[in-house]
């Protein structure tokens, strides 16, 4: 299978040996940040720093007039990534014989929620998810669209992945984050991922539903949670809290909204690349999960865009749905493998073996620039057996 590593710009720039060392994992691609959240990370082996700090969302290269004279538009980064840092570290892999692709995160991006707090998630609480912009606003679909095609198309790309294309929600790891006291479950995240600004106050009540009453029903639902209740787990569990037909209601307006932009934003990327660019979107089969891989409808989705990246860190039980819905789409297997992360390099060739079986064409190994040397080494193993 054709294998992957996802790298930053920083991780390229200013090491003359970390292009040469990323391709002897024994990878054929790089997919390199073009437009990337805030972070704080690691580079082990850099001659010149061992943290960089990406104090905000922003674009690694310098952007054009498409942006001029628009309140919502993207950031350039600050000293962690000047001028066109994509492009510098894009020509230094593709000069070590490795294809590059773009990493675009997309609706992840907290320096906008705090700059234009409106533009983000309300939860049934009134609270706003500044990490987490609202995708079924029209003028941030429109940015996220036009980001999108700006960050994807690259020069020197041959194609993109596109990362939290669709909803996101509470499971976001924000600063110092401690939101872990309460085990809400999967059932409890969709409640505290439904929004409630206008724009989705309004599509609630297209679908028949009182936006007030249902802010209200998701806090009593919630309450239980609260108090230590066991989730029930699943959708069904969300009916369970929520009454079979207002948890349909909800979820007819969300998947709606996820489901149009996706479509809205590939077909511009496609419009505007030229033949042959790839598009993948990264992606989970449950269409009501949010985050960086926001749930889709598989047999849509592949529809659409050529393929997906999948999480695998659980096992490579989300491929299946993809494999079957497409036989000759692209569906890679992503895996962690930073140990310290949680990842399992020492395990990634059964891992791999494993996956090809549930369906997985491709493998995508996160990540060669947070690795130690004793994973790197992991990686070039497994990679070497295949």
């Amino acid at each position: 299978m054709k294998a992957s590593t996802f790298v930053y710009p920083w991780d390229v720039n200013g090491d003359p040996e970390a292009a040469a060392r990323i391709a002897g994992l024994g990878v054929q691609q790089a997919t390199l940040a073009s437009a990337y959240h805030s972070t704080r990370a690691l580079t082990p082996r850099h001659p010149r720093h061992r943290i960089v700090t990406a104090e905000h969302a922003a674009v690694l290269y310098p952007t054009d007039s498409r942006w001029d004279g628009r309140a919502l538009r993207p950031y350039a980064a600050g000293d962690w990534a000047p001028g066109d840092a994509f492009g510098e570290a894009a020509e230094a892999l593709a000069a070590a014989g490795l294809d590059v692709h773009t990493w675009v995160v997309l609706a992840h991006n907290s320096r906008l929620g705090a700059e234009h707090p409106d533009t983000s998630v309300v939860n049934a609480y009134g609270d706003r998810y500044p990490w987490a912009p609202c995708i079924a606003q029209p003028a941030t679909r429109a940015y996220l669209v036009d980001l999108a095609v700006e960050a994807a198309l690259r020069p020197g790309a041959a194609g993109t992945e596109l990362e939290s294309l669709g909803w996101y929600g509470l499971q976001h790891l924000h600063a110092h984050d401690k939101t872990g006291g309460v085990p809400l479950g999967d059932a409890g995240m969709y409640l505290m991922a439904l929004c409630f600004c206008g724009t989705c106050r309004a599509g609630y009540g297209d679908q028949g539903l009182d936006a007030d009453a249902l802010a209200a029903a998701v806090r009593a639902a919630l309450e239980p949670l609260w108090q230590g209740a066991p989730d029930d787990g699943g959708w069904a569990g969300v009916e369970k809290l929520l009454g079979a037909g207002t948890a349909a209601a909800t979820r007819a307006w969300r998947d709606e909204i996820a489901r149009t932009l996706q479509e809205t934003a590939v077909r511009a990327v496609r419009a505007a690349a030229p033949e042959g660019f790839r598009i993948l979107l990264h992606a989970d089969p449950v269409t009501y999960h949010v985050g960086a891989n926001p749930g889709v409808d598989p047999e849509h989705i592949l529809s659409v865009a050529d393929g997906v990246v999948v999480p695998c860190a659980g096992g490579p039980e989300l491929l299946t749905a993809f494999a079957r819905a497409r036989a000759d789409a692209v569906v890679a297997a992503n895996f962690p493998v930073v140990s310290a992360m949680g990842g399992s390099p020492g395990t990634l060739a059964a891992d791999m073996a494993r996956a090809k079986e549930s369906g997985a064409s491709e493998v995508r190994l996160y990540h060669a620039g947070l690795a130690s040397d004793g994973d790197l080494e992991a990686v070039r193993s497994a990679l070497a057996g295949r």
